[in-house]
């Protein structure tokens, strides 16, 4: 029995949560024990329900500056539940539970789950994340674009790093669900549908969403636009609806949880976004057979294939995205492949049987 301890910020709803909780429920608990330890001082929804059905999740508190009592928190955690392997979530867990595991029998592991749009080099890490990484036991990347910014702004050697995609059980909706779902938000059955789900934020750029939007809109006068999700973007996004004289074809829906349903109504899923990692509504997308348009960044383009499951566009190019709309909502899903393309890739890649097996694999090595 390998003990494992997730290091992460905490265990909210995002894409670096929903990894650690698909590897919980995925891998066998015969084989591995899982324990999480949250260092921003909260638990959150999905750790919440993961302390329901028996999961050990402990909460530390971040002090501002570099938190010395934060690694000794850690460390004794390591030692009171036999740690095999620290396996930390992003760069500010990795460098806590490097620490910590330090004069311990653990060994770690670094997963990188994104990066900061615009990346930029921090000189002052040069020395300690060469360090680091060459005591880390295994580094792991979600995408090739992740692997590549690590390298080049974290200084670690691309040998070090193995790439291994996100994966997620698929996503089941129901008929009685979609049609619950359309009467809320006042979809009437003749309407197609067309959105996103996702924080509305600016990284996300759903601005460029209504822009493209209103451009097609006039031709396309059955589409509706509905956006999942809620943000601080919120308000303005509202007011650019009015402005564009769409606000009556826009909908928001707000946050939904879950939001299975809300995204089967969608015949075409856009992520636009200035940054991304591999985004986890994207996969769920496909994995309901959406067809999708993205931006060519991070891992956008390493899951959706171009003129297979989706198109992959430009970054920040609202007239390709609006030609690239029309192209697909003026053929129907069932004749342009792109609806079981989408569905078909993501089950042989990015299913979360697919990543547990990896990480299965990578513990297994490491604890030799």
């Amino acid at each position: 029995m390998k003990r494992v301890l997730h290091i992460t910020y905490d265990m909210a709803i995002g894409g670096t949560e929903q990894v650690i909780n698909q590897l919980i429920r995925g891998m066998d608990k015969s084989v591995v024990e899982h324990r999480i330890c949250c260092i921003e001082g909260s638990v959150g929804a999905i750790g919440q329900a993961l302390q329901q059905e028996g999961i050990g999740i402990e909460v530390l508190a971040r002090q501002p500056g570099f938190d010395w009592a934060l690694i000794k928190g850690i460390r004794q955690l390591i030692k009171a539940h036999r740690i095999d392997i620290v396996h930390c979530h992003q760069y500010t867990p990795w460098v806590y539970g490097w620490f910590a595991a330090l004069g311990t029998k653990a060994k770690v592991i670094f997963t990188e789950h994104g990066r900061f749009f615009p990346d930029h080099h921090r000189r002052k890490a040069w020395l300690i994340n060469k360090l680091m990484a060459a005591t880390t036991h295994k580094i792991t990347a979600i995408s090739k674009a992740t692997k590549a910014a690590l390298v080049e702004y974290e200084f670690i050697p691309a040998g070090k790093i193995d790439v291994i995609y996100n994966g997620i059980e698929p996503l089941v909706s129901t008929e009685a669900g979609r049609a619950k779902a359309r009467q809320e938000l006042g979809i009437s059955p003749e309407q197609r549908v067309i959105g996103t789900v996702a924080r509305l934020d600016p990284i996300k750029n759903q601005a460029m969403m209504l822009e493209a939007f209103a451009r097609l809109a006039p031709e396309f006068p059955d589409v509706v636009l509905l956006l999942v999700g809620d943000g601080p973007e919120r308000h303005n996004l509202e007011q650019l609806a009015g402005e564009l004289k769409i606000n009556e074809r826009v909908i928001f829906a707000g946050f939904k949880s879950p939001a299975t349903d809300y995204m089967a109504l969608m015949e075409l899923f856009l992520l636009p976004s200035l940054s991304e990692g591999t985004s986890m509504t994207l996969l769920e997308a496909m994995s309901l057979g959406i067809p999708c348009i993205v931006s060519d960044v991070g891992g956008n383009p390493e899951v959706v294939q171009d003129g297979y499951s989706g198109r992959v566009l430009p970054q920040n190019t609202a007239m390709e995205l609006t030609t690239a709309i029309v192209g697909i909502v003026s053929t129907p899903n069932s004749d342009n492949g792109m609806q079981q393309a989408a569905q078909d890739d993501f089950q042989q890649r990015f299913a979360a049987a697919a990543m547990c097996a990896a990480f299965a694999t990578c513990y297994a090595g490491v604890h030799r």
